[in-house]
């Protein structure tokens, strides 16, 4: 299928869960995956009136960005980063999604020329294969931040676990709006933590059920 009837597809899907949930369109942002894709591919995502891009990698951002000028465009970088490549990517978007660890946001504040949004990755199934700050942790996490001025947090992000129920998954994204709105609600200026970023290709429907304001697709468009 085309990217465009893909798109099709992912909007009515889209439309199901706004309504079970009460929502509307402009409460979710849908961020394209490219980072699997060529330029080409992702330009037709554009097309469609998709600004928001993400990529998972220094050097597939950078190739991204060199084939696609669109000023329009709104980058997200996601995944892990090591500390030693913050400097190749972090004034060159504006979303990083994956802050979970004092080192990571000591390197941002050391190599950012700009305050940089950041969404802190909380690990809240407590799988030993995914990265993330525990929900136990979280609290005494979003305050040690309080030190980097160029650090903002405007949200949690997390991943489901894969090939799991729809049961462990809502759960999972569940706990994580409860956990953003326990921080939201100290009225931190530093952490405003309005959004969530969880859902995928696989689960983005339930995510947006469970509150999510950003879902990262990448496979449902491309495929």
């Amino acid at each position: 299928m085309s990217v465009k009837e893909n798109s099709q597809k992912i909007e009515q899907l889209l439309d199901v869960s706004l309504a079970k949930s009460s929502r509307k369109r402009s409460d979710v942002q849908i961020i394209v995956v490219t980072k699997s894709v060529s330029s080409e591919r992702a330009v037709e995502a554009i097309e469609e009136g998709y600004l928001d891009l993400a990529e998972n990698r220094p050097e597939g951002l950078a190739l991204k960005q060199k084939e696609l000028s669109d000023q329009r465009l709104v980058w997200h970088f996601i995944g892990t980063l090591q500390a030693r490549k913050v400097k190749k990517v972090i004034n060159d978007i504006d979303y990083f999604h994956a802050l979970d660890r004092l080192t990571l946001a000591e390197e941002i504040e050391k190599r950012a020329n700009k305050v940089v949004l950041c969404f802190v990755q909380v690990n809240v199934t407590g799988e030993e294969t995914k990265s993330g700050v525990s929900p136990e942790q979280l609290d005494a996490f979003i305050t040690s931040l309080s030190q980097y001025s160029k650090i903002k947090i405007v949200g949690l992000m997390t991943m489901a676990p894969l090939n799991a129920s729809e049961m462990v998954i809502r759960s999972a994204f569940a706990h994580l709006r409860k956990l953003q709105e326990s921080i939201k609600d100290k009225a931190l200026p530093y952490a405003p933590c309005t959004e969530l970023s969880m859902g995928m290709s696989k689960d983005f429907t339930i995510a947006v059920e469970e509150g999510a304001t950003f879902v990262r697709i990448g496979t449902s468009f491309f495929e």
